[in-house]
């Protein structure tokens, strides 16, 4: 039988923000990053530095199962590393396997936005490859994100607001 791995201390564990794409993933990141002087991860900017192309192009080039798998190793990556602050891409935690991984080695919450925020928030920003069927993505990912126990409702709220929303969870999840 195997010894089941300790839960990381507050100290040492990743804080990982994930969510539909608009929801502020890395707005709010970089935020909670910055206010506990921990180093900030967004994995789709990662994965598209170490891929040497966008996100975009990764999907027209090599396709969808080709970006999944460099996300699945960039889990296995971030799950072994401490201290980071880590904005997810929308569907990489939609992975039951990664779910679990992030879940096991971080604190996760995932942010939630009304469908009308989520549009306008997209029509600001037209390079996300999956945003053209957003509302059936949103649908078919909902399962997944509910999936996280923590779950922060983004309505209203400035990016700090939420920011200091996620580390009060995150120290009482440790308190």
């Amino acid at each position: 039988m195997a010894i089941p791995k300790p839960r990381p201390t507050a100290a040492d564990c990743n804080i990982v923000i994930t969510g539909f794409m608009g929801t502020g993933k890395t707005t709010v990141g970089k935020r909670v990053a910055a206010r506990l002087g921990r180093r900030f991860v967004d994995t789709d900017a990662l994965i598209a530095k170490r891929a040497g192309m966008s996100i975009a192009r990764i999907f027209a080039e090599q396709g969808e199962p080709a970006f999944r798998a460099l996300e699945r190793a960039l889990v296995g990556e971030l799950a072994r590393s401490s201290r980071l602050v880590i904005a997810t891409g929308g569907g990489m935690l939609v992975d039951a396997e990664n779910r679990e991984r992030m879940l096991e080695s971080g604190f996760v919450v995932c942010l939630q936005a009304a469908p009308e925020t989520i549009a306008a928030r997209l029509r600001q920003n037209s390079g996300r490859p999956l945003a053209a069927n957003w509302q059936q993505l949103l649908e078919a990912r909902a399962p997944a994100y509910a999936a996280i126990p923590e779950q922060i409702d983004t309505e209203g709220k400035t990016a700090e607001q939420i920011a200091e929303e996620i580390i009060e969870r995150w120290r009482r999840a440790f308190a």
